[in-house]
């Protein structure tokens, strides 16, 4: 097989161009992706006294499966408060049946619903935090289940010092599907990057489904006063706003992760990502840089090879050798990756499930700004 050999100017800077947009991908694998990878989690057993939230709107099928694994955590001491918020369906009742199995573990906070006054996720929030017994709190939703019953035991120990915020991952139940794989592959790249850029020493955001910060911390700065206006941004903003190099800890081991219940329709998940993309305009300019370039490095890739190939076709061995170079270091990536978060059945997908979600977030952000999503 004949090589081409570049023969003006305008080859070389197609082919230079190329070269900087694979070194650019593979600098954001490494950067943003790795440290989460060979991170070595260390935790002491302190045995805190612990608050564990958890936010209940019309959860009564959820919190039947999911309470019990919470109920069994092996930890000598901690409480579960229940913000009954506004439900309609038998939530509290649900609630009540286990307060009287467990009266010294559970306590239950109702938010009565008003035709005056209407108010989200993070009003619950607030309210359990007030109520809560505890300096250290810890939160789950109802859809979610630890992992194991260190899941407590593990995030608690990661308090540690000047320690006032741990960021754990929250992963989604696996099932045969498209939209699942999806899903799950997204999670995982989220989850990488947050957990990696807070161990760089630049903490952007947390995940509500396991998340754990100081009562004082959250008192101190006024708790969601800044973006309370915005019905999302409990986790994500609220740690944008608080967590530092000095003040934030990463969790990551197995039996400390949760598991969500995932959404099964298509248009749930679009709905649930465009209340992501609401917050993100609210982060540090510092944050919404680095997030644009780890957007920016993989479509810069994708560009070249896409237009290089119908434009340039002559060299179509250079871009089909810069996709093999990044095939391979993605494959190594997620291969460590999937066993590293747990997430089963994703290290080879990631070549094409990488160029599906750039165009599905091209996609929300377009019917976003149209009132569609």
């Amino acid at each position: 097989m004949n090589i081409y050999i570049p023969q003006n100017s305008i080859d070389y800077t197609i082919i230079i161009t190329l070269a900087l947009s694979l070194c650019s991908i593979i600098f954001t694998y490494i950067r943003y992706y790795l440290p989460a990878i060979v991170y070595k989690d260390k935790y002491e057993e302190k045995n805190i006294p612990v608050s564990i939230i958890i936010c209940a709107k019309n959860e009564e099928e959820n919190l039947n499966e999911h309470l019990p694994s919470i109920l069994q955590q092996d930890y000598p001491e901690y409480e579960i408060v229940i913000v009954n918020d506004c439900s309609v369906d038998n939530t509290e009742s649900v609630i009540d049946q286990y307060i009287q199995q467990y009266p010294d573990k559970i306590r239950k906070v109702n938010i009565p619903e008003s035709e005056n006054y209407k108010h989200g996720k993070k009003m619950a929030i607030f309210i359990g935090i007030k109520h809560a017994k505890y300096e250290h709190l810890l939160f789950i939703d109802a859809d979610c289940k630890p992992a194991s019953n260190q899941w407590l035991k593990i995030m608690a120990g990661h308090f540690e010092n000047d320690i006032e915020i741990v960021l754990g991952y929250g992963k989604y139940k696996q099932q045969p599907s498209l939209l699942n794989t999806i899903l799950r592959y997204d999670t995982l790249v989220i989850g990488l990057q947050y957990l990696s850029s807070a161990i760089n020493g630049n903490p952007y955001m947390g995940v509500g489904r396991n998340l754990a910060y100081t009562k004082s911390l959250f008192f101190r700065n006024k708790g969601f006063a800044n973006h309370y206006h915005i019905n999302s941004g409990d986790d994500d903003l609220f740690v944008n706003e608080n967590a530092t190099k000095n003040n934030t800890n990463v969790c990551i081991d197995k039996n400390a992760f949760t598991i969500s219940e995932p959404p099964l329709i298509f248009k749930h998940w679009l709905l649930q990502k465009a209340r992501h993309f609401n917050t993100a305009p609210l982060y540090k300019t510092s944050h919404k840089i680095m997030l644009g370039w780890i957007y920016f490095s993989s479509v810069f890739f994708y560009l070249n090879v896409i237009i290089g190939l119908c434009l340039f076709s002559y060299l179509w061995i250079y871009f089909v050798g810069a996709m093999i170079v990044k095939y391979i270091i993605q494959i190594i990536i997620f291969h460590y990756a999937s066993d590293k978060m747990n997430e089963k059945g994703l290290k080879y997908v990631a070549f094409f499930l990488e160029p599906l979600l750039i165009i599905l977030y091209i996609y929300i952000v377009i019917f976003k700004r149209l009132k569609k999503l």
